[in-house]
């Protein structure tokens, strides 16, 4: 059965008139009297009555037309259906973070994202930098965000943001007594809380105590932010770490900001893509997401 028969049969039977639904469907008269004639061919009934102002409508036409309805109805709700499923962003991704980006900065990209791709099946793996950076060489993550730098050439590397980066101690700590400012001489001689190799918080933490030639009374590593945090605030020793991840216990007077020098330091994020796959269209989409909500 043609579905543009019934169409066409189901729009005579409303306009009572065959010229009128010709009009309406734009199809010629001679067309519309085809499809009409091919249905009762088919039913082997008669479906109208014709006068020369009107048609009527015969006991199997009525039938037919009530079914008709219905089969348009289900036809153009299928059809929407499948232009929303087709149109709808679908798939898994499987995303790798290091630490700092994961646990501070990706649960706010990752919620705005879900919000408007809900059929995305997401999958997210936390570790430092390099792990990360392996793990998407290896095809094992479709991509990896990541804090630090990596020489590893077959990945594509790409900024995506700003990270400030603060030295803090424990409210407890002798260095907190100085604030607001710190001199770079003050930093001499402490002990150092750090995350453990190959994470990009410490890989910037050793860059910034090499630039500035800073002699280490000791060092503790501690392969969490959290534990870091917890040896801090408890005034061992002094850290630098994202501002992203201290700000709730400076807020809270748990841990002191120091201030050594006037402009803020700043390391880049970036995201990091397999070199020989192209992306799929969820992961496409999600480093727009990540962009735009990487400029607030």
């Amino acid at each position: 059965m043609n579905y543009d028969a019934l169409r066409t049969f189901v729009t005579v039977v409303e306009e009572r008139n065959f010229t009128k639904a010709a009009e309406k469907l734009i199809l010629s008269q001679p067309t519309v009297s085809l499809h009409i004639k091919q249905l009762e061919v088919e039913l082997q009934t008669h479906l109208l009555s014709r006068s020369p102002k009107h048609v009527q409508i015969t006991p199997t036409g009525q039938i037919l037309y009530q079914r008709a309805k219905q089969i348009i109805q289900l036809w153009e709700k299928t059809k929407e259906e499948m232009g929303d499923y087709l149109h709808t962003l679908r798939g898994f991704l499987k995303i790798g973070a290091s630490l700092t980006i994961g646990e501070y900065i990706l649960p706010m990209i990752l919620t705005s994202y879900h919000e408007q791709y809900p059929y995305v099946q997401l999958e997210v793996v936390v570790g430092n930098t390099q792990e990360v950076v392996q793990q998407v060489r290896s095809h094992q993550l479709d991509l990896g965000l990541i804090e630090g730098h990596t020489q590893e050439r077959e990945v594509k590397v790409s900024p995506f943001m700003e990270d400030e980066m603060v030295f803090v101690v424990g409210a407890s700590h002798p260095l907190a007594q100085q604030k607001p400012n710190v001199s770079l001489e003050s930093l001499q001689n402490q002990v150092w809380i750090a995350r453990e190799k190959g994470s990009g918080t410490r890989e910037y933490m050793d860059h910034l105590i090499r630039k500035w030639g800073l002699q280490l009374k000791d060092i503790l590593m501690i392969s969490s932010n959290q534990g870091v945090k917890e040896l801090v605030s408890r005034g061992i020793g002094v850290t630098c770490i994202s501002r992203w991840v201290v700000q709730k216990e400076v807020d809270r007077g748990e841990m002191v900001m120091l201030s050594v020098f006037e402009q803020p330091i700043v390391r880049t994020l970036s995201y990091v893509l397999p070199m020989q796959t192209d992306l799929s269209r969820s992961g496409q989409v999600f480093l727009e997401c990540l962009i735009d909500k990487s400029k607030i």
